[in-house]
Formats: C-alpha cells, structure tokens, sequence
C-alpha cells in the first residue's frame, strides 16, 4: 500500500512519537511500542468511517488496509476498537490478517460483559480484552470475565474510566489477575500518579516475585 497522502496528519503525529523515543534514548519497537486507540465507534456514520479531519470515508476493508499499512511502517502493538462496537466481522477478519502480529483488543465491543465476550471466542473476534472494573458492575462479574478471557488464551488489559479517582484498586487488580497490562495514561494528574505510585510499591514489596515480563506479556503474539 502506498503511502496515503491524505492521512499525512496522522503518519505525521506517529513519526512524532517514534523520533521522540530516539531521543529519549530509547529504540523504537525494542524497548517502546506504540499501542493505538481509534474509538472508531466514535467516526462511524452511516455504515462508513468518517475520518471528518481528513475529510475522507472508509468502509471496513479500506480502514483494515490503513491498518496494515499503519503497523508495517510504524512499531504498533496493539489497536484497540479499532471497529465500530458492531462490526464484528471486521474485528474477525482483522485478528485473522493481524492477530499473530498486535494486540487486537476490543473495549467497546465487550465492555467487560461476559456473554458478549464469550460471542467474540465462539467467533474469533480478537486476541484481547480491555477490563474495566465498574463497567459490568460487580468485582465477581469482572474476575468472571477475566478468567473467561484467559482460559480462551486472550490478554486483558485493565483500564481506568474517565472521571477517576486517586482510588488505586485497579493497579491491585492488574497484579492479581497477572495482566501484564495497564492503561491508565500519562503521569500528568493525581489520580493517574497515585495508580503508578501504587504498582511501585506493590512491586518493591513483592521483590523478585513481580518482575515485570515486558512484552512476553504479550504470550498470544508470533
């Protein structure tokens, strides 16, 4: 796939990050991968994807294309909703062409209910799943959900909500369930901070017993 010329703000903003982990020292796709999250729920209008800023659509095949062309040119990991929250058959086809290669996490196609979650094993949706603990309701019900998910050989990845809290439970909760993972943003307000203060001293009170896999977390990867 050639370069798409009217995209140049987005491959733009990722050749960003990439000359910003060079300097920071770091190698790209070493020591630092992207993970991307379009919300594509949030751009889908009337059975198109509405790219408005760039003044393009795309249907599913077209933006599972860009995809393509995105981590072979970028160090991406892992795209999360990268479909509308129905499109099942294009988060199918995307974990059939990309599944061996990122993370294909789906958040508002499961929204940490089981029933729909057990929808994408039964069809091959995607390789993982993003947890947020209050949006099935119960403690029980998420672990429930968790449990399914690794028993299908998934990753989960535990989340924060917007409108959080310095609570820090879900930094307790990614070490318990052994995740790996977490998203919970940049260190730049309180209730950010305290959740990675929390893993700190979780980590410096395990000792030897938590040290952190890197991207083995990433077990269902090729």
């Amino acid at each position: 796939m050639a370069e798409p010329r009217f995209l140049l703000g987005l491959l733009q903003a990722l050749q960003l990050i990439v000359e910003a982990i060079g300097r920071a020292k770091y190698t790209p796709g070493e020591d630092v991968m992207i993970a991307l999250d379009p919300a594509a729920s949030e751009f889908f209008v009337d059975g198109q994807y509405n790219l408005a800023g760039q003044g393009v659509k795309m249907n599913s095949k077209e933006l599972l294309a860009y995809y393509e062309y995105l981590i072979s040119n970028y160090p991406i990991i892992s795209i999360e909703d990268g479909f509308h929250e129905e499109d099942w058959e294009a988060f199918a086809e995307m974990t059939k062409k990309l599944g061996n290669k990122i993370q294909v996490m789906g958040d508002d196609i499961y929204v940490t209910n089981p029933v729909r979650l057990q929808r994408g094993i039964q069809e091959n949706t995607t390789n993982s799943i993003l947890i947020k603990l209050n949006q099935i309701g119960t403690l029980s019900e998420t672990l429930d959900t968790i449990q399914m998910a690794h028993r299908a050989g998934y990753t989960t990845v535990v989340s924060h909500r917007s409108g959080e809290t310095e609570d820090t439970t879900i930094s307790e909760l990614v070490v318990a369930i052994n995740a790996g993972q977490i998203k919970t943003g940049a260190p730049a307000r309180s209730e950010r901070v305290a959740k990675y203060n929390q893993l700190l001293r979780i980590e410096e009170q395990l000792g030897m017993a938590s040290i952190y896999p890197g991207v083995k977390c990433l077990y269902n990867l090729k």
